[in-house]
């Protein structure tokens, strides 16, 4: 076995390479095998190749006010095509029942009449904004874009940890990473059928112009950010480069008699469909935070009017509330009658006295989290705390019980990371990303891979200097391959014409992506 691997020690948590100490798992042989060969000084040049590439492209992330390079490992997460069936099921299901569980609440509310879900947990979240009741989308779609946090457990079964329904980030570096390891590690993708990532913008902008509103045929779609001091501007600027749609902030839109229009060099153009990456708060200062600057004053009322189609939708985030995530698998059976694919994490719900009293009689076992926060920000992890900080917790919890919910600890799966000289165990979870345009829903094969650099974290948060890694999804064989390709709307040149023995490349995909978006603007073009 390689210098790399040498000192690599399994713990209690999940491996996801190994099944045991120096026998790797069957799909991750090939990847094993390769890895072995390399010294340290031999990898230690591909991360400088890595870290060159990110450098020259601008591919940063803002941490605590500093742009760095986004911290990528390269031993990809690797997962099998049946394994990825499931997950893409379970996440496919859970944005549907949202979906309708948003349509509900913002309408007639038939399921708090019912009793699925407490009506007092739903009128209290912070994110429930009547300001968006009788706003219709155009083709039903509030949750455009969803990004499903999910973890493994200790006997390998996928959770979903939470649900992200407003603005969820990542999707840049995922299609960034995989750019980077063709580069980096090509040898390694030439005994690998990787599905590829590159066309997610492609399908990105056909979810937006599908939910655009009735009677408009060649729709302007534009991004608005908050502006280059937010922490994942370089998403925003990203995904509207791969679109071909324009980057726009607050002061470059300005509404109208209820309709939506850009300053541009060539006077006002009218908006049909903003994809922003602005929250709530800061949106609309005629019906929120009055002195935001960041936003399109009377924006929320051109959505009203059918003028405008805001994606994600306004008031999305109280289906994402972290009190309302224990009630997910209810609503699951509720709206589609159907048993959840993945399964929830233990959770416990501080509003109601019983639980919040066997809480806090154990709160050094548990993860309790502030039901509104992000980015890992106002997490305590029972067994890491220290007795000022449980202390301090508790007076929390009792002061405002329904601000926190309590999760079991859950021990992340691992994978080898690169640290120092060497490949040791590092905590794991996974965002995929699920795009709606009405029809259906289509979930990018991999997604982003984040990891907890420090050892023994349970934290992987970007924000809180977790790194990335790039996931494989294995392209299916034989009928599993048959399925995909049918169910996948083939045109002349598509990666699913190559030879089965020949997966298809990035670079391929990537090519076919752009070819296909140059036409559509081509079409869409007045002579």
């Amino acid at each position: 076995m390689g210098d790399l691997f040498d000192a690599y020690q399994l713990g209690l948590a999940w491996d996801e390479m190994f099944e045991e100490l120096a026998v790797p798992r069957r799909h991750y042989g090939a990847l094993h095998d390769t890895l072995s060969t390399l010294t340290a000084s031999d990898y230690r040049e591909r991360c400088i190749a890595r870290d060159r590439s990110f450098r020259d492209q601008g591919i940063t992330f803002s941490l605590s006010g500093v742009e760095r390079p986004f911290p990528l490992d390269l031993v990809p997460r690797v997962i099998e095509g049946t394994e990825w069936e499931v997950i893409e099921a379970g996440v496919t299901q859970r944005v549907r029942a949202l979906e309708a569980f948003l349509a509900d609440i913002y309408g007639v509310a038939q399921v708090l009449d019912d009793g699925v879900v407490p009506r007092s947990l739903v009128l209290s979240s912070p994110h429930f904004h009547r300001e968006a009741a009788g706003v219709e989308p155009a083709n039903g779609v509030r949750i455009h874009v969803a990004g499903i946090d999910l973890v493994r457990d200790s006997e390998g079964r996928y959770r979903v940890l939470e649900d992200n329904l407003r603005t969820p980030s990542g999707i840049s570096y995922v299609i960034e990473n995989r750019r980077a390891m063709t580069h980096v590690f090509p040898e390694l993708f030439t005994s690998h059928r990787v599905r590829p990532v590159a066309d997610y913008p492609a399908h990105l902008l056909e979810a937006l112009r599908a939910g655009a509103p009735a009677g408009v045929d060649h729709p302007t779609v534009v991004v608005l950010t908050p502006g280059v001091h937010n922490s994942a501007y370089f998403e925003h600027a990203f995904l509207a480069r791969q679109m071909g749609v324009e980057l726009v902030e607050g002061r470059d839109l300005i509404c109208r008699d209820g309709v939506v229009s850009m300053r541009t060099t060539n006077g006002e153009t009218r908006v049909d469909v903003v994809y922003r990456r602005v929250d709530d708060d800061f949106l609309d200062p005629l019906h929120f935070r009055s002195d935001s600057m960041l936003g399109c004053a009377g924006i929320l009322n051109a959505a009203r009017s059918g003028n405008v189609t805001i994606a994600n939708a306004v008031g999305n985030g109280v289906a994402d509330d972290k009190a309302l995530y224990r009630y997910v698998p209810a609503l699951i059976r509720y709206y589609l009658h159907e048993e959840p694919v993945l399964a929830n994490v233990d959770t416990f719900d501080l509003a109601d006295d019983d639980q919040r009293a066997y809480v806090l009689e154990r709160l050094d076992t548990l993860v309790v989290k502030p039901v509104d926060g992000s980015g890992g920000y106002g997490l305590v992890i029972g067994p890491q705390a220290t007795d000022a900080e449980l202390e301090t917790l508790r007076l929390e919890i009792l002061a405002n019980p329904r601000g926190w919910i309590a999760q079991g600890v859950v021990a992340l799966s691992t994978s080898p990371t690169h640290t120092g000289d060497a490949f040791a165990p590092r905590h794991i979870d996974l965002r995929p990303f699920a795009v709606n345009d009405g029809r259906k829903v289509w979930v990018v094969p991999g997604g982003l891979t984040r990891v907890a650099l420090p050892e023994g974290s349970l934290v992987v948060n970007s924000s809180q200097g977790g790194g990335s890694k790039d996931t494989w999804v294995l392209a299916p064989t034989g009928e599993a391959r048959e399925r995909l390709v049918a169910s996948s709307a083939r045109q002349p040149g598509s990666v699913w014409d190559r030879p089965p023995e020949a997966g298809p490349t990035e670079d391929a995909v990537q090519q076919q992506a752009e070819q296909q978006q140059q036409k559509k603007q081509q079409q869409e073009t007045p002579c």
